[in-house]
């Protein structure tokens, strides 16, 4: 038993830090919801209760749940593991201030569209995994993946098979249809845009590198700040600084 714990807790420890972050607070929100601690009403998008009633966590909170422990849960999580974890260690590895961005860029995207009527979704998880899903698939979008053991297909078309069992097993095809819009609105102004213009209008926002190297997330290779060690004076008068890179 105690093997397996260390070898869980070395498995963790090994995890880039945002999609670490990320899949913890999903997994925490549905011990807390199954608990009943919290419930997913108390966590869901709203507008009039987030500007009449100012319920502003509701801005956030939405995308950490992922639906009470089952097995529609248990996958979205190993997405966030498996297709997370890769795309912040292979695409964007050394470059966390730009995976992070891409995370606020696809927040930012799925509540001005969940704004609309006819696109509104309440619960922001699944979306968000499905973006993180779209934009793996379309880095590495020749891998072979073996759904289930019954069908091999190459992994760009992934996100649609995940789209068309959920229509098949019942669940909705907005939230998963939201997420893939998402990623391809992102992937486009990123990576397709710039490689045909040599223009880029997705570039990563100074404060998202500042927040990396204040709290020392990952690495940012050519990142424009740098944390600049302080040793000036002590106690109570002793802080970080920054510096940019010119």
């Amino acid at each position: 038993m105690n093997l397996m714990i260390n070898l869980a807790l070395g498995y963790y420890n090994t995890l880039p830090p945002i999609s670490k972050a990320y899949g913890t607070l999903c997994f925490l929100t549905t011990v807390l919801c199954q608990l009943q601690i919290l419930t997913p009403g108390f966590l869901a998008l709203y507008y009039p209760f987030v500007f009449k009633k100012f319920e502003i966590w509701r801005l956030f909170t939405s995308f950490f749940f992922l639906g009470k422990f089952s097995i529609n849960f248990g996958i979205r999580l190993l997405m966030i593991a498996r297709y997370g974890v890769q795309l912040e260690k292979g695409a964007f590895e050394k470059r966390t201030a730009d995976f992070l961005w891409m995370m606020i860029f696809g927040a930012i995207s799925l509540l001005v569209l969940s704004a609309i009527p006819f696109l509104q979704s309440f619960l922001l998880g699944i979306p968000m995994v499905s973006m993180l899903l779209y934009v793996w698939s379309r880095e590495y979008p020749n891998s072979q993946i073996n759904m289930y053991g019954l069908v091999q297909l190459r992994s760009f078309y992934l996100p649609w098979a995940m789209l068309a069992l959920d229509v098949i097993f019942g669940s909705e095809i907005l939230p998963g249809l939201l997420g893939i819009m998402v990623g391809h609105l992102y992937y486009y102004f990123a990576v397709l845009y710039p490689l045909a213009s040599g223009k880029s209008y997705l570039k990563t926002p100074m404060w998202v590198h500042r927040i990396v190297a204040r709290f020392r997330l990952g690495v940012q290779a050519n990142s424009p700040v740098r944390l600049a060690n302080t040793n000036t004076g002590s106690g109570a008068f002793r802080g970080r600084s920054y510096r940019l890179s010119q």
